[in-house]
């Protein structure tokens, strides 16, 4: 029986190091199973190899039966993750795609977010769904979606997206310790991205993080975006715009007070995701933002997927698709015009 989360200790803090987002997920893998015996990691292939995206190298060598592999089967396997967790243990699934979760809905919507209210408080489902997401892989329109914003209107259900591979580290370690159930995004065209980790820290629930502070227009993001916003904030610096990057990291709970912080200062808001706008955290956001009154120099603007189409398979027409670095800088630079 795994111990109430508030008396959890997480491992000795050693300093910042290097790492890319692959091994900072690796990273807080092992260091959830080492730290609480009662944390199970299950999914399709998860320790074949180190697992598809060799995220996992190494679990299943130090761990043995506590890492499962799975027939393919989402809705199956969610549904055990959940027995588990109604019996004591912190399982942790591994989706090898967003677009597969809708065949976990039941689970995901129905079971996982409502167990808690439904038993009265006596039982918590305390699952980690651990989702790799997004495009630029060229996997075609059934493998491509980044699913980030789906499940968002959830009661119960918390939903991260990682920008940064220490984001990958600290926001995996907040989800294995929280009660309730919680979606982590990964995006698997950063799993080579370099960063500062620092092991053993935790994510504060719902809390934004600053990656570059500037005065003159906020930009924020989740996953990928997150660095293509900081490579165009790169490039603007050289035109004499400076340019604040959020990553929004939570898109459930939403750090509205971080954002609205950011763009009175700036008086100008940028959204950048990788999904289309309607019916998305970005779209949730700003109306956050209007009802509360923040107050800024100029309307929001948005750099998202198009709303009426689909993801191609073809390179030129995906990566034309994808919010890329210029159309990131030629949002920045409309907003500063209009």
């Amino acid at each position: 029986m795994s111990t109430p989360t508030d008396e959890r200790t997480a491992p000795a803090l050693d300093g910042e190091v290097e790492m890319t987002y692959r091994e900072a997920v690796n990273a807080a893998l092992d260091d959830c199973l080492a730290a609480d015996s009662a944390v199970v990691f299950l999914g399709e292939d998860v320790g074949n190899e180190g697992g598809v995206y060799k995220t996992n190298v190494g679990l299943a060598e130090r761990y043995g039966e506590r890492v499962i592999n799975t027939p393919i089967c989402e809705n199956g396997f969610t549904g055990v993750a959940l027995g588990m967790a109604v019996m004591g243990m912190r399982p942790i699934v591994e989706f090898m795609f967003a677009d597969f979760m809708p065949t976990a809905g039941d689970a995901i919507v129905n079971q996982l977010p409502k167990y808690r209210f439904m038993s009265g408080g006596q039982l918590s489902a305390p699952v980690t769904l651990r989702v790799v997401s997004g495009a630029g892989t060229r996997f075609g329109t059934q493998h491509t979606a980044s699913g980030e914003s789906w499940f968002m209107s959830q009661p119960g259900m918390r939903i991260a997206a990682a920008g940064t591979p220490a984001a990958a580290y600290e926001l995996l370690q907040a989800a294995v310790r929280s009660d309730d159930p919680t979606i982590v995004h990964e995006h698997r065209l950063l799993y080579l991205r370099k960063g500062m980790v620092r092991r053993g820290a935790v994510a504060d629930i719902g809390k934004a993080s600053i990656e570059r502070e500037g005065t003159d227009v906020t930009i924020v993001a989740t996953m990928l975006m997150v660095q293509r916003s900081l490579q165009a904030a790169e490039l603007l610096a050289d035109e004499g715009i400076s340019t604040e990057v959020i990553d929004l990291r939570w898109i459930r709970p939403l750090d509205v007070e971080t954002v609205a912080s950011s763009a009175e200062k700036t008086g100008r808001l940028l959204i950048v995701e990788e999904q289309p706008h309607d019916g998305g955290w970005g779209a949730t956001l700003v109306s956050r933002l209007t009802m509360a009154g923040t107050s800024m120099s100029t309307r929001p603007r948005c750099v998202s997927l198009p709303d009426d189409m689909l993801m191609p398979f073809a390179a030129p027409l995906e990566d034309a698709v994808m919010p890329s670095v210029e159309r990131i800088a030629d949002g920045v630079r409309a907003s500063l015009m209009s």
